[in-house]
């Protein structure tokens, strides 16, 4: 399996500009990176004080590139209305031509991301959520419509139409394992928190032990100044380089960039 290399970039202070993001996009997939991955955050404590948009970011990704791997990485879907969520990502997938894919995961309330909106700052209630969004989600994308319970079925009435695929990958941290089982039954797996290779090994064989579908992801995210190659091949399909989230310096995000992927 070759392990495919991206870019795990925070939009944030001197990234904090669409434009901005999608001019590194550009220079990405000149540089020959496979991915470019955005994150979504409203909060990220005092050391930032400017974030952009992730949605906003992903459209100029998409228009800025012509093979690049792009989306939010990730995306609380507690805070979201999954049917809005699901025609967001249906657009990105026709404006990308299918190179959209959809990070998921619980999100955290360290510096009041959830509560300072009045959003739910219970990670168990988070999960719960997310469970209940992720049915109805995948539901729509795959053409169905959604009724006053908030359950999916079968068109009747008003509907969506099927979207282009839509991976989903959801995110979790080493070693818990209801990330990593909910994880499994969709298309990919974002883990953090891995200290070393050993646990990215342990985390492929606890995912085996699911069996996920043939292709599912197993993606990673390294700093720049990590080397890729002891990780590269331990059953990752993707290794990130992190770009973020603090002292972000135009000049040197330019550098690590343009530098692409070491693949050894």
């Amino acid at each position: 399996m070759t392990t495919r290399r991206g870019l795990f970039v925070a939009p944030f202070d001197q990234l904090a500009d669409p434009r901005v993001v999608g001019d590194l996009a550009a220079e990405a997939e000149a540089a020959g990176w496979d991915g470019f991955f955005v994150w979504d955050h409203l909060l990220y404590g005092e050391r930032v004080t400017d974030i952009a948009d992730v949605w906003t970011c992903c459209a100029a990704v998409a228009m800025r590139t012509e093979r690049l791997l792009l989306g939010p990485m990730v995306t609380p879907l507690a805070r979201r209305r999954p049917q809005v969520l699901a025609r967001q990502a249906a657009s990105l997938a026709v404006l990308s031509r299918g190179r959209f894919v959809l990070g998921l995961g619980l999100g955290d309330d360290w510096v009041g991301e959830f509560s300072a909106f009045g959003d739910e700052p219970d990670p168990r209630t988070r999960a719960r959520m997310l469970d209940e969004g992720l049915e109805v989600l995948s539901g729509l994308l795959g053409g169905g419509r959604v009724d006053h319970q908030g359950e999916h079925h079968a068109a009747r009435g008003v509907t969506f139409r099927p979207a282009p695929d839509v991976p989903i990958w959801l995110a979790g941290r080493f070693p818990n394992r209801a990330p990593l089982r909910r994880a499994a039954r969709y298309d990919g797996f974002f883990v953090i928190g891995l200290d070393g290779p050993g646990d990215l090994e342990r985390t492929v064989s606890a995912l085996a032990e699911h069996d996920p579908a043939p292709g599912f992801d197993v993606v990673v995210d390294l700093r720049p100044e990590q080397d890729p190659g002891p990780w590269l091949d331990r059953g990752a399909s993707w290794v990130l380089t992190r770009i973020g989230p603090f002292d972000l310096d135009l000049d040197e995000v330019r550098r690590v960039v343009a530098s692409g992927p070491a693949r050894t």
